[in-house]
């Protein structure tokens, strides 16, 4: 079953009818090798990893059977392969962003469980902030000892927030797309959602389809003028908010923007939205301003 309709332009296909990863009794070499690679991939945010660089004494261990699929989950997260990826050079916020995906199939619900791992790695330390995700009555729910973790923040379920629908695609990028190698790099990608307790836009891959979401700029800061003329605040008429998307810039080469706000005059609305729409924009919003 899909996960949404428009799961093909989400790049979420390949999760729709895909199966847990389980290392069941009586496995066999290709068992334990498909589990392997699935926690590598999983939690190393589908980061390719050079044969040097993966943790051959845990993988003979989970091979033999003297640990188990969590614990190889464990060793990986806190492995100096996984910190050098997402915790070394990374805001601490993007980092806990990135444990709850990687560890726990989805993205934060809200500002409180930020603070919680703040706090935990302030007094206790890396360790112990992994192990609260692992030892956690969700991991062990969903889980358990023998399913490689998974994407669960994709489709409702209990005890799952439908923001986290939302707020998922601001953490995944695409099938093909690497946690390591993302164009915003180590700044978090939810912390204004959060602090505002607002809901996240989703917005697709870049590049792989036409559906462009708005994404307001780093600075939350509107330009005081609409698509070239200089906005009149003087003026007696309403002034309206519009967010737009993949809108082209005039002129040669064509580049495409992710988004843009202006601030635009009632009556010179209509003739901005047909401006827009010629340029290749898609507006996302049209909100009273407050000037």
């Amino acid at each position: 079953m899909a996960i949404t309709t428009a799961a093909s332009r989400l790049g979420t296909s390949a999760f729709s009818n895909a199966s847990p990863v389980e290392l069941r009794p009586n496995y066999t070499e290709s068992d334990v090798q498909a589990v392997i690679n699935a926690v590598y991939r999983h939690i190393l945010g589908n980061d390719h990893i050079m044969a040097s660089e993966r943790l051959t004494s845990a993988e003979s261990l989970l091979r033999n059977g003297y640990i188990s699929v969590r614990e190889f989950v464990r060793s990986v997260a806190k492995s100096e392969l996984y910190k050098n990826k997402f915790f070394y050079g990374n805001f601490q916020t993007r980092t806990i962003e990135l444990n709850y995906k990687h560890l726990l199939g989805r993205a934060p619900y809200d500002e409180s469980e930020i603070c919680t791992h703040l706090d935990l790695y302030e007094n206790k330390g890396y360790d112990a902030d992994i192990d609260s995700y692992i030892n956690s009555e969700e991991y062990q729910e969903n889980f358990g000892d023998y399913v490689v973790p998974y994407y669960r923040g994709f489709s409702t379920q209990r005890g799952q927030k439908t923001v986290g629908f939302t707020r998922m695609f601001r953490l995944y990028r695409g099938y093909a797309n690497s946690d390591s190698s993302q164009l915003e790099g180590s700044v978090p990608r939810l912390a204004t959602e959060l602090g505002q307790n607002s809901a996240s836009a989703i917005v697709g891959p870049s590049g792989a389809n036409d559906g462009w979401g708005y994404r307001a700029s780093a600075q939350r800061v509107t330009p005081n003028n609409a698509l070239g003329g200089q906005l009149a605040f003087g003026s007696k008429g309403k002034v309206y908010r519009v967010e737009v998307s993949g809108m082209s810039a005039p002129g040669y080469p064509s580049i495409r923007r992710s988004s843009k706000a202006f601030l635009v005059p009632y009556e010179e609305l209509s003739n901005k939205l047909q401006q827009i729409n010629r340029l290749g924009g898609k507006v996302a919003s049209i909100t009273p301003a407050s000037l």
